[in-house]
């Protein structure tokens, strides 16, 4: 192996390697475990660093692998290996491009996982019918890139669509691709629940946390929550609604209330619940700061015209529109079916880009 591969300037194996022997002899010191706080850190960098040298390890023995494949065909004009061979390319080059973006996610929080909140406008039946269809966007979006998605809350609307919803998503720098989606999304169709097939404008917003470890950066108190049960309602098969295993908790400081119905269990209902509050109060610290607020939840405006961070346009034509960046793409179904990166990939480097300048 080459250890002083360097793709573009992303990545340097030496490096990577020594880095990781230095993290490996600080652990072996004897004082390692007198700072418990230090010690967890430094843990979750050698994680991070394991993980990422692999991936880049695998990515060099394919790098090799399309040399020797490559001088093969020229040696021998091997036709029938040309389409194997720009197949792996391909492939490689869109792993180094997701690499390169993630390049982009340096902030504090961002290789954390992501709670998603989706909540309609007004407009009833219409933005809710449309909170839904973004949350099934998202949920899209994270199956293609092989993230784990589990929901958390589902209020079922009276006609169509969601109340509200709350779902987590797992995966590696699940929130720094997520958090630039937080804010108002609008959409102009023709009226699936219109006799008159009017053209209709509805809105939702989408708010975006950091999912925060128990016992990092946030410290509960038990003694400030007040914890209720309660009988699951809405969808969801005949067992939900036979015991009170639904959560719902008050942080009594902040009067910040989450609730889960969506398992079985009350115990995973309270874990997930939980999970949301730590993200919810961890948020409202960031609060504090205008600027800080922005970054990490996007702005809290009204769910209405003239606040939109994108539109969707079904008529008179199709269109999606990013108003940040001006990012557009005519294909809108091929966005509401979960092909967001050009959306994420334009706002991580609008935003790299000011923050340099």
């Amino acid at each position: 192996m080459q250890q002083s591969c360097n793709y573009g300037g992303i990545f340097d194996l030496a490096t990577m390697t020594s880095d990781l022997e230095r993290i490996n002899a600080q652990m072996g010191e004897p004082t390692f475990w007198a700072d418990q706080s230090k010690a967890q850190t430094v843990i979750a960098n050698k994680r991070t660093l394991e993980r990422e040298l692999t991936r880049w390890q695998s990515i060099d023995g394919r790098d090799q692998d399309l040399h020797v494949l490559l001088e093969l065909v020229e040696a021998e004009e091997a036709e029938e290996e040309l389409g194997e061979l720009a197949r792996e390319l391909h492939s490689l080059e869109e792993e180094l491009a997701r690499i390169r973006t993630e390049t982009l996610l340096s902030e504090d929080k961002d290789l954390n996982n992501a709670i998603v909140s989706f909540h309609p406008g007004a407009g009833g039946t219409e933005s809710q019918d449309w909170a839904e269809m973004l949350m099934r966007m998202y949920v899209r979006w994270a199956e293609r890139r092989g993230f784990r998605v589990e929901t958390i809350d589902l209020i079922q609307g009276d006609e169509a669509g969601i109340k509200s919803a709350t779902i987590s998503i797992t995966g590696n720098y699940a929130y720094g691709y997520l958090k630039g989606e937080a804010g108002v999304h609008r959409l102009v169709r023709i009226s699936p629940y219109d006799a008159a097939k009017r053209r209709h404008t509805s809105f939702a917003s989408v708010f975006v946390y950091p999912e925060i470890e128990e016992g990092v950066d946030i410290d509960i108190d038990e003694k400030d929550l007040r914890i209720d049960t309660f009988r699951a309602s809405g969808a969801g098969g005949q067992h939900i609604n036979k015991t009170s295993s639904a959560i719902r908790i008050t942080h009594i400081p902040t009067n910040i209330v989450v609730q889960c119905q969506n398992e079985r269990s009350q115990h995973k209902n309270k874990s997930f619940a939980m999970k949301v509050l730590h993200a919810r109060l961890y948020a409202r610290e960031q609060e504090k700061n205008a600027h800080e607020m922005e970054a990490f939840v996007g702005e809290k405006k009204e769910i209405a015209w003239g606040h939109q961070l994108r539109s969707y346009v079904y008529q008179p034509y199709q269109l999606v529109k990013d108003h940040r960046t001006d990012h557009e793409v005519g294909n809108i179904e091929a966005v509401l079916n979960g092909n967001l990166d050009p959306f994420i990939e334009a706002y991580l480097s609008d935003r790299a880009a000011k923050a340099s300048s």
